[in-house]
């Protein structure tokens, strides 16, 4: 079976699951959702996903919505990415939940607000707060990174898949990767695995480019 991954191309919760499943090997395809004009608000689609929220992935196993709970179902499906014991399953999972509250459950809406918003709805505070809580948690993985090449094991996992789901986006967002030498060492690194491709090389944007 396809996967059908319900998607588009900036957002980079949908890039973490396209990225693992192409690095994998596993057969799926985007399906466009026209994040833009309210598609995940409609009936169709919360049919899908009671949450209202993309990335979704109808798989083999039936529908996993949360592009973390996708990571895991793409490392265990696959065997690659992931763990070998339970006490590196853990590993992986601290660096997912930290990706999701603290990376990029703060640069996905702070790359929203600062570049999708119409212009007289941005709030120079509330960015400026955001930019604050992205670039402390960018910091301790600067620290970890300029210690060891990957972030959970001693080879890359979904941990690293989620952690960099937003850090290839041109759109200003407050992350520079000169400013941040480990990651950007870190960013090469992901990008020469077999597999790999920039985010809009996988999805259809929802909006024109530039």
């Amino acid at each position: 079976m396809t996967v059908l991954l319900h998607c588009f191309g900036e957002s980079g919760n949908a890039y973490k699951a396209a990225l693992a499943m192409e690095l994998t090997g596993i057969d799926w395809e985007p399906v466009f959702v026209d994040f833009f004009q309210g598609a995940t608000r409609s009936a169709e689609f919360r049919r899908i996903n009671p949450l209202g929220e993309i990335p979704v992935a109808e798989t083999p196993d039936g529908v996993i919505s949360q592009s973390g709970i996708i990571l895991d179902w793409v490392a265990e499906t696959s065997r690659q990415l992931g763990w070998e014991t339970p006490e590196e399953r853990r590993e992986i999972l601290r660096w997912v939940l930290f990706d999701n509250h603290k990376v990029s459950g703060v640069a996905g809406p702070l790359r929203f607000n600062m570049n999708f918003l119409p212009p007289d709805k941005r709030q120079d505070q509330v960015n400026a707060f955001m930019a604050m809580r992205l670039g402390s948690a960018l910091k301790v993985m600067e620290t970890r990174l300029a210690e060891r090449p990957w972030l959970a094991l001693d080879r890359p996992t979904i941990a690293d898949i989620s952690c960099c789901g937003y850090l290839y986006y041109d759109e200003p967002f407050g992350f520079a990767r000169p400013e941040y030498p480990a990651i950007d060492a870190w960013l090469d690194r992901i990008s020469t695995l077999d597999g790999w491709k920039h985010p809009y090389e996988l999805m259809p944007r929802g909006l024109p480019e530039g």
